[in-house]
C-alpha cells in the first residue's frame, strides 16, 4: 500500500507542475508510443505469440487500424435514449433544477422519473400536480418523498441517474448504483474562489463589486452550488475591496425581502455554528446578526478566519464571506490548487496574463471572468463539476448528449473483398496489411495486382 501511495503522489506532483499540460510534451508521447511501436515490433509480434499464439498477420490485423480494408463503407453516430433515467433536483433552485435535465431527457427520447426535494415541499407538490398534466403521465413520472424514498429508488435498475446535491449523499447515490452498473451523473457543490484583482478604474471597482454582492448574497442568500464561497485578494486591495462590500451590500438589502432566508432550522444551526468559533468571530468586519425565528443571516464579511476553520474547509453554502489576503495576486493560484476542484472559479481582472495563468494552471468545473454565476444561464456551455464537485455535464445540447447513448453504426458493401486480411497467414499477407496500416495505397494497389515494388 505504502508503496502505491508514492507512486500516486510522485504522478500528483508531476501533474501539479504543469509538465502535462504542455502541448510540446503531449506529443513527444505520442511520438513515443510510435517509435515503441515501430521499434519494438518484433518483440511485440512475440508475445502476443507467446500469450495467444497469434501469427505475426493477425496481430497486425488485429492491433493496428487498417480503414482501408472496409473500403468501401460508411460510418456514423446515431444517437438514441438511454431508456429509463431517473432526476433528483435539489431544494434551491427546485424548479430548474428539476426541469432543465428533465427537458434534455425528454428530448433524448427517455422516460423520466422525477425525485423533487423534501425540503422544498410547496415545489415538489406543484411539479406532481402540474407535470402528469402537462406531460405523458406514462412516461413521465413525479416521485415524492425523503431520503427513504430516494433509498427505495436506488435499489431499482436506472439506464441512468442524475443527482443534483451534497457530496455527501452523492456517495451514497454512487454506491447504491454500483449494485446494477448504472451511470451516474452527480452535480456537487463545492468552495468556489473568487479572485480579485486590483481595478485601477472606480466604474470598473464598483461593477466587480455590483456582480460579487449579487452572485453571493441575492441568490438564495449564498444557498448555491455556485456561488462564491470565498475570496482572495491582495493585502493592500483588500480595504477598499471591503469597503465597497460594506457599501453596496446596504444598497442591496435595503428591506427584509431583498435576500432569501435559511432554509430550515438545521441549516440555520449549521451556518451559525461556522460563527461560534471565537477566532472566527473575531474575524467578521460586517454583519454577524443572526434571527433564529426568521432564520435570517445578515449579509456577513470575514477578514482572514483561521484557514483550518470549518468555515475555510467546508462549503459555506449561506450568506457569510470570507475574504482572504495574499501577498501578490499570483498567489491565489497555488491556494485554489491547495483546496479540492471547484464547480466553478471566479476572477476579476483586466490583466490578461493572470487570465491565461488562471485558465492554464487550475482545474475547476468551470471559470468566469468579471462575473460570477452568469455561465449557469449561457446554454451554449456546458455545466457540471470535476473531481469532488462532481462529474457530468449538462445544459442545452449537452443535456440531450447526456442522456443518450452514441451509437457507432457501420454500413459496408459486398462490392470488394481483401482475402489478404484472413488467414492462412503468410509474410506476403503480413505485408499487405503493413501497408493498409501505413496508408501506402499506391504499394497496396501493385500488390494486389501481383506487381512488386
Amino acid at each position: 500500500m505504502g508503496r502505491f501511495h508514492e507512486s500516486l503522489g510522485s504522478l500528483q506532483e508531476v501533474r501539479e507542475s504543469g509538465r502535462t499540460k504542455d502541448l510540446a510534451w503531449r506529443r513527444s508521447q505520442l511520438r513515443g508510443l510510435l517509435r515503441l511501436l515501430t521499434e519494438k515490433e518484433d518483440d511485440i509480434f512475440g508475445v502476443l505469440h507467446d500469450d495467444l499464439g497469434k501469427h505475426r498477420a493477425e496481430s497486425y490485423r488485429d492491433e493496428a487500424q487498417a480503414p482501408l480494408v472496409s473500403f468501401p463503407a460508411t460510418a456514423l453516430v446515431v444517437p438514441e435514449p438511454l431508456g429509463v433515467v431517473l432526476i433528483f433536483s435539489c431544494w434551491n433552485l427546485p424548479l430548474g433544477l428539476a426541469l432543465e435535465p428533465l427537458s434534455g431527457a425528454l428530448a433524448a427520447g427517455n422516460a423520466v422519473v422525477v425525485k423533487p426535494s423534501e425540503l422544498a415541499p410547496y415545489t415538489a407538490a406543484f411539479l406532481a400536480a402540474n407535470i402528469p398534466r402537462y406531460l405523458d403521465p406514462r412516461a413521465v413520472k413525479v416521485v415524492l418523498g425523503g431520503p427513504e424514498v430516494g433509498e427505495q429508488l436506488m435499489e431499482l435498475r436506472w439506464d441512468k441517474v442524475l443527482f443534483t446535491g451534497s457530496a455527501r449523499v452523492g456517495r451514497t447515490i454512487l454506491t447504491k448504483a454500483a449494485k446494477h452498473l448504472t451511470p451516474v451523473v452527480l452535480e456537487l457543490g463545492s468552495k468556489c474562489p473568487c479572485i480579485v484583482d486590483q481595478l485601477y478604474s472606480k466604474r470598473d471597482r464598483q461593477i466587480a463589486v455590483n456582480r460579487m454582492a449579487g452572485a453571493k448574497w441575492s441568490v438564495c442568500a449564498g444557498q448555491a452550488c455556485a456561488a462564491i464561497d470565498y475570496i482572495l485578494v491582495e493585502e493592500k486591495f483588500a480595504p477598499i475591496l471591503i469597503g465597497l462590500l460594506k457599501s453596496t451590500v446596504k444598497r442591496f438589502t435595503t428591506t427584509p425581502e431583498c435576500m432569501a432566508r435559511i432554509l430550515n432550522a438545521k441549516h440555520f444551526q449549521r451556518l451559525s455554528n461556522f460563527l461560534v468559533d471565537d477566532k472566527v468571530a473575531a474575524s467578521v468586519v460586517h454583519g454577524g446578526s443572526v434571527n433564529p425565528k426568521t432564520l435570517t443571516i445578515e449579509p456577513t464579511i470575514l477578514l482572514n478566519p483561521p484557514l483550518h476553520s470549518d468555515i475555510m474547509t467546508e462549503e459555506i453554502f449561506g450568506p457569510l464571506l470570507p475574504i482572504i489576503t495574499v501577498k501578490k495576486i499570483e498567489d491565489s493560484i497555488k491556494f485554489v490548487n491547495s483546496m479540492p476542484k471547484p464547480l466553478a472559479i471566479y476572477a476579476f481582472t483586466k490583466n490578461e496574463k493572470l487570465k491565461h495563468q488562471i485558465i492554464d494552471e487550475t482545474s475547476s468545473g468551470s471559470v468566469t471572468f468579471n462575473d460570477a454565476i452568469v455561465q449557469y444561464a449561457v446554454e451554449g456551455l456546458p455545466f457540471g463539476g470535476v473531481g469532488e464537485s462532481g462529474f457530468g455535464q449538462y445544459h442545452g445540447k449537452y443535456t440531450f448528449e447526456l442522456f443518450s447513448h452514441k451509437k457507432a453504426v457501420f454500413k459496408r458493401s459486398f462490392l470488394i473483398e481483401f482475402m489478404f486480411r484472413y488467414p492462412p497467414w503468410d509474410d506476403t499477407k503480413t505485408e499487405m496489411l503493413r501497408r493498409v496500416y501505413n496508408t501506402n495505397y499506391i504499394l497496396l494497389l501493385l500488390g494486389l495486382l501481383g506487381l512488386r515494388r
